[in-house]
């Protein structure tokens, strides 16, 4: 095979306590196309990064976290409130980069809204 090289993330999972209710929720802000049943697929979406998503490690509790792209940052988070989630961390720029906002979903996993 030569020469190694690095493993990009090629799959994720939610857990949840009510999947439907962290489908529904999902489905209303990111706009996925969500199967049913007790593995309910979740289809890749258009428009990300390429070649695929890259990501960070930082100090802190243990977790992690989704980043995901929205066409207006304000609006995305207004339904995220009207849909359960909790504002955690309010619209900040990174210098060079995107404008991010932050939240906890329904059942209380973080996810960071990325402004497109």
């Amino acid at each position: 095979m030569g020469e190694d090289w690095a493993r990009p993330v090629v799959h994720w999972e939610l857990t949840a306590r009510d999947p439907a209710r962290q489908a529904a929720f999902y489905r209303a802000l990111c706009n996925w196309e969500i199967g049913d049943g007790p593995i309910a697929p979740v289809s890749p979406g258009i428009g990300g990064p390429e070649p695929g998503p890259g990501g960070h490690i930082r100090e802190g509790e243990p977790n992690v976290t989704l980043y995901v792209q929205v066409r207006e940052l304000g609006a995305a988070l207004e339904l995220a409130r009207r849909l359960g989630a909790t504002v955690t961390i309010e619209p900040f720029d990174v210098p060079g980069g995107p404008t991010l906002a932050g939240v906890r979903d329904p059942e209380g996993n973080p996810l960071m809204l990325v402004q497109q």
